[in-house]
C-alpha cells in the first residue's frame, strides 16, 4: 500500500504525458460517436495541447528530478521541458496547417485516426525526451515512429504516400533492430538498463571494446531518428512522400525529440562529471564521442547540402536542407560543453521557426497551383508577393544569412566550436553554409528572377493563411536583431539542467 502512495505521489511528474494521453483517448471517443461531424476535432486536439504546453511550462521550473518511484525511467529537468515544448508548439501549428491542407481535407472521414495518431506521437516523444533507461528508449521511439509510419502514408490515394509509408516503415524496422541489439548487448555486460547504472559498470572498468561496439549500435537508432548520416536514407523519399503536414511535423518534432534523447542518452550514460570552464568528462574507457560525433556531423552536412544541389522538388530539397541542419546541430554536440548545449537549444529555436514557415508556404503555393516542383515556382513571386518575400526571408535564415535569426543560431554554434579549439571543423561547416546558399537561391530566382509560364497567374492569401505566415515571418527578422531574449532562454534552460 506504501508503494502504491510514493508511485501516485510521483506522477505530478507524469502531468503533461498525462493530459496528452487524455486528448488522445477524447479524441477517438467523440470521433466514434459524431462519426458525421469531425470538423471539431482538430479543436479538441489544439485545446489539449495548448493545456499540455502549460503544463510543460511548469515543468520547465521543476528542479532535476529522476522518477524514484518509476525505478529511476524518467528524468524531468529543464532541457527536457525546452525539447517539449518545441514539440507541443510546432503540433499546435501543425493542427492549424492541417485545417488548410488540400491533402488533409481530402482525407476527411478519417481526421479522427489522424489527430489521434499526432497525439500518440507526441507522448512518444515526450517519453522519448525524458527517457533515462535503455528500455523506456525503446519503447518511446517505436511508439513515434508506428504512429510516424502511417501518417506519412495517410492520404490513401496518393501512390507516392503509400511508397513512403513503406520505405518508413522498412528503415525504421531495420534501425530499430539494430539499436535492440545494442541494448541486449548493454544488459548482457552490465545486467541493467538504467543509464545511470551502466555508467557506474563502465566506471568500475567493464569490456571497452564491446561497450564502444554497442553505444554505435544504440547510436544508430538515434542517428535514425535525427537524420544523421548514415542513416539518413528514409529522409528525402518519406518527406516528398509524405503530406506536407507530416513532412513539416517530422522535420521539427521528430528530429526535437531524437537530439534530446541523444542529449539525455550522452550525460546519462556516458558523462562522469562537468568541471569549472563547462566540459563534460567522459567516463574512462567509454567511446571517444567527441571524434565520432566529429565524423558523423562532417559527413551529414556535407551530404545533405551536396545532395540538395540537384532536386528539382522543393519538398526533397528541403529533406537534404534538414539533413544538413541536422549536422549543424550536431556541431553543438561535438564540442561536449554547457556552452555546446546551450548552442543546440538556440538554434533549435529559430530552426522551428524558419523550417516550419517554409514548410508553410510551400503548402499554400501547392494548394493553389497543385504542384511542388521547382521549376512550377517561375513568376510565382510575382503571382504572390506576400508569400514570394516571406519564402524569401525563410530561405536566406535557413542559409544562415544576417540580419535573420539563422545567423543567430549558426554563429553561437560556431563560437561554441572556436572556444573549444575545433577551428577546422568550424571552416568546414562555413563551407557548407556557403554550398547551401546556391539552392536556397535557386528558389528564389525561379520566384523572382524568371518569367511566370502564366502571366495572368494571381494567388490570393486568405486573411487566416496571411496572419499565420506572418507569425512565422516575423520572429525570423525580429531575432536577427534582437535576440537577446533566445540566447537567455538557452543558457537559463542549461543552468537550470545542471542544477
Amino acid at each position: 500500500m506504501e508503494n502504491l502512495k510514493t508511485l501516485v505521489d510521483s506522477l505530478y511528474l507524469l502531468k503533461p504525458e498525462i493530459a496528452i494521453s487524455c486528448v488522445l483517448v477524447l479524441v477517438i471517443i467523440m470521433d466514434l460517436i459524431m462519426d458525421k461531424n469531425k470538423t471539431f476535432l482538430p479543436y479538441v486536439a489544439l485545446t489539449g495541447f495548448i493545456i499540455t504546453a502549460f503544463l510543460v511550462v511548469e515543468q520547465y521550473f521543476f528542479k532535476t528530478s529522476i522518477t524514484q518511484n518509476l525505478q529511476k525511467l524518467l528524468v524531468i529537468d529543464a532541457v527536457g521541458a525546452f525539447f517539449k515544448l518545441i514539440v507541443i508548439l510546432a503540433s499546435c501549428l501543425i493542427v492549424y496547417f492541417s485545417l488548410i491542407s488540400k491533402e488533409v481535407k481530402e482525407a476527411f472521414d478519417r481526421h479522427g485516426e489522424y489527430y489521434a495518431l499526432i497525439c500518440g506521437m507526441v507522448i512518444g516523444m515526450f517519453f522519448m525526451i525524458s527517457s533515462a533507461d535503455l528500455i523506456m528508449i525503446y519503447l518511446s521511439l517505436e511508439l513515434v515512429s508506428l504512429s510516424s509510419y502511417v501518417l506519412a502514408g495517410f492520404t490513401k490515394n496518393s501512390l507516392r504516400n503509400s511508397e513512403a509509408s513503406l520505405k518508413y516503415f522498412v528503415f525504421g524496422a531495420m534501425s530499430s533492430g539494430i539499436m535492440l541489439f545494442g541494448i541486449s548487448i548493454i544488459f548482457g555486460l552490465t545486467g541493467t538498463t538504467n543509464l545511470l547504472a551502466v555508467k557506474s559498470v563502465m566506471a568500475a572498468g567493464g569490456n571497452s571494446l564491446t561497450f564502444l561496439f554497442a553505444s554505435i549500435l544504440i547510436f544508430a537508432g538515434i542517428g535514425y531518428k535525427i537524420s544523421a548520416a548514415p542513416f539518413h536514407f528514409w529522409t528525402p523519399d518519406v518527406y516528398e512522400g509524405a503530406p506536407i503536414t507530416i513532412t513539416a511535423y517530422l522535420s521539427i518534432a521528430s528530429k526535437a525529440a531524437g537530439f534530446a534523447l541523444l542529449i539525455r542518452f550522452i550525460t546519462l550514460g556516458y558523462v562522469q562529471q562537468i568541471d569549472a570552464s563547462g566540459a563534460w568528462q567522459l567516463v574512462a574507457g567509454s567511446i571517444d564521442w567527441k571524434k565520432f560525433f566529429t565524423v558523423i556531423s562532417i559527413l551529414t552536412m556535407t551530404l545533405g547540402n551536396f545532395a540538395a544541389l540537384w532536386q528539382d522538388n522543393i519538398k526533397r530539397m528541403l529533406a537534404y536542407s534538414s539533413i544538413a541542419h541536422a549536422g549543424y546541430l550536431l556541431l553543438g554536440v561535438v564540442v561536449l560543453t554547457n556552452q555546446g548545449l546551450s548552442a543546440v537549444i538556440l538554434y533549435f529555436i529559430v530552426y522551428a521557426i524558419m523550417n516550419l514557415g517554409a514548410f508553410l508556404v510551400v503548402m499554400l503555393i501547392a494548394n493553389k497551383i497543385g504542384s511542388e516542383e521547382i521549376d512550377d515556382y517561375k513568376g510565382l513571386g510575382y503571382a504572390t508577393p506576400f508569400l514570394g518575400v516571406c519564402m524569401a526571408i525563410f530561405l536566406i535564415s535557413l542559409t544562415g544569412l544576417p540580419p535573420t535569426a539563422g545567423f543567430i543560431g549558426k554563429l553561437y554554434l560556431f563560437t561554441a566550436l572556436i572556444e573549444a579549439k575545433m577551428i577546422p571543423l568550424a571552416v568546414i561547416a562555413i563551407i557548407n553554409s556557403v554550398v547551401s546558399l546556391y539552392y536556397y537561391i535557386r528558389v528564389l530566382k525561379h520566384m523572382f528572377l524568371t518569367r511566370p509560364q502564366n502571366e495572368d497567374l494571381v494567388i490570393n492569401t486568405s486573411f487566416a493563411e496571411y496572419v499565420i505566415v506572418l507569425v512565422l515571418a516575423v520572429p525570423v527578422i525580429l531575432f536577427g536583431i534582437y535576440f537577446t531574449p533566445i540566447v537567455n532562454l538557452a543558457k537559463n534552460s542549461v543552468a537550470l539542467f545542471l542544477q
